[in-house]
């Protein structure tokens, strides 16, 4: 299920880190093992597929300033915190900015491998988002600036005579460009369409509606 997935993982103790590589390993998953943070930020790719399992606390660059550092550059592949040294607010800030677990050594093998599992399977949800979401854009792109316009009169809820009106162009001309924006976009439904709109700006944190 995982084949193209690889788990990077992050510690300055060299038996740590061949502990983590042997299971996941055992799992059939490919690894890649780093003796710091600075050497995993050097060498992963922006759309690495798979997640990070990294040591909390580290010589140079902590698991904290790494998972700041992939954010910062805009990298959302799924971090797992593991620590001997566990406190409530190295938790509650790993969580908040996305960690998917911080896991206290010792650990299960089972616990590591249940959080690396769903890590992996939030990636491939993250990819298949990514993915829906260029379908939706090579969509919106397709419009027309007509349509475009009529269809951002759509979504705020006017009607076909108010945006006839506000557009100075007759009410079957508006039907007309409606039809054409639903068969574009391929969406059943006023609902739906907005759905779709929302969900493109939400993901580019902008009006992507703008000619």
């Amino acid at each position: 299920m995982f084949d193209q997935s690889t788990v990077f993982v992050v510690d300055d103790d060299s038996q740590a880190r061949e502990s983590v590589c042997a299971l996941v390993q055992s799992m059939g998953i490919h690894t890649k093992s780093y003796a710091s943070g600075e050497e995993l930020l050097s060498d992963i790719d922006e759309n690495a597929r798979g997640c990070v399992v990294s040591d909390l606390r580290m010589v140079g660059m902590s698991g904290l300033e790494l998972q700041d550092a992939l954010r910062g550059r805009g990298n959302t592949i799924p971090l797992i915190l593991i620590t001997a040294h566990p406190r409530t607010s190295h938790t509650v800030r790993a969580i908040r900015r996305g960690a998917v677990s911080l896991l206290e050594k010792p650990y299960q093998d089972d616990d590591l491998w249940d959080a690396i599992r769903e890590a992996l399977q939030l990636c491939e949800n993250l990819i298949d988002q990514q993915r829906q979401q260029r379908v939706l854009k090579r969509r919106l792109h397709a419009l027309s600036e007509k349509e475009t316009q009529v269809m951002r009169l759509m979504i705020d809820g006017a009607a076909n005579k108010s945006i006839a009106h506000h557009l100075n162009v007759s009410v079957r001309t508006v039907e007309n460009r409606r039809h054409d924006v639903f068969e574009k976009m391929k969406a059943n439904s006023l609902a739906e369409l907005v759905k779709m709109v929302v969900s493109i700006d939400d993901h580019n944190g902008q009006d992507d509606l703008t000619p």
